[in-house]
């Protein structure tokens, strides 16, 4: 490990156990693949060269046959955003193939792929299209840029390739209401999952004052701020702005009688269940 540069220059900069250690994991766990399944290729990106070489040297030196750890490692090229940094779960900014995640949080992520440069690379990696077809669509970047046609082309034909069509549709019908602040066009089951990311709170009553809800949502600390709060226009409920400090929840806030949306200034949403 001390041969090799990426662990050598670290040591004298300092490096934690954790990061010092997950060569000695990774080849490990390719012996392990290679032992129990006949593993005999650790594909990676190109930074985990040095991890994927240690484990084919591990397994070689393990073998009292050295010529039976045919053994190979194949990295591809980072997929990196336009200032050259990586997104993923270290980086920041991950996204997820699982449906449990929500389809709706992948569709956005390409959606509000920024700047214009990123799209055109993430059409080139991931779509299968002609040069000419590419071509057209950097000239649409170039002179309709503000109306994100080539955006919404790479968000739908990516989400419905890894998901399916049918979520593909349910994120196109969640994304404009929620960027419309227009919430009571959702079903519940729409809610639970545009929000599913934010502060949830479940109440016991339904028919509340919106006062003593907001305090006990812990949305406003105080019933003074929550007054203070709706009389400033900054508390909204599905969308609507609420400045009567006297409101009770009605029939018509609940969402299928199970759901509410309150939004604090511009941005802080939370949902409540019931």
């Amino acid at each position: 490990m001390m041969a090799k540069e990426s662990v050598s220059a670290k040591i004298e900069q300092g490096i934690s156990y954790t990061e010092f250690s997950y060569m000695i994991l990774q080849s490990l766990d390719y012996m392990k693949l290679y032992e129990e399944e006949g593993c005999t290729l650790q594909i990676g990106g190109s930074d985990q060269w040095g991890n994927i070489t240690a484990g084919m040297e591990l397994i070689s030196r393990t073998r009292e046959n050295k010529e039976e750890a045919n053994v190979f490692g194949l990295t591809v090229p980072l997929i990196t955003k336009a200032d050259g940094t990586k997104f993923g779960k270290t980086a920041g900014g991950a996204i997820w193939l699982d449906p449990e995640k929500h389809p709706l949080e992948f569709y956005q992520f390409w959606l509000n792929t920024d700047p214009d440069r990123d799209v055109i690379k993430f059409i080139r990696y991931f779509m299968f299209m002609s040069k000419e077809e590419i071509a057209e669509l950097e000239n649409e970047i170039k002179t309709h840029s503000e109306k994100f046609v080539v955006h919404k082309k790479l968000a739908e034909e990516i989400t419905k390739m890894v998901h399916s069509k049918a979520a593909l549709e349910q994120a196109k019908k969640i994304s404009p209401p929620l960027f419309s602040g227009d919430i009571k066009q959702l079903s519940a089951s729409d809610m639970k999952q545009g929000f599913k990311n934010v502060p949830t709170f479940k109440a016991e009553i339904k028919y509340i004052s919106l006062v003593d809800l907001l305090v006990q949502a812990k949305i406003s600390p105080s019933k003074r701020e929550a007054r203070e709060d709706m009389a400033n226009g900054a508390i909204y409920i599905n969308g609507e702005r609420k400045q009567d400090t006297s409101y009770e929840l009605q029939e018509d806030d609940l969402i299928e009688e199970a759901f509410t949306v309150i939004r604090r200034g511009k941005k802080k949403y939370f949902l409540i269940s019931f």
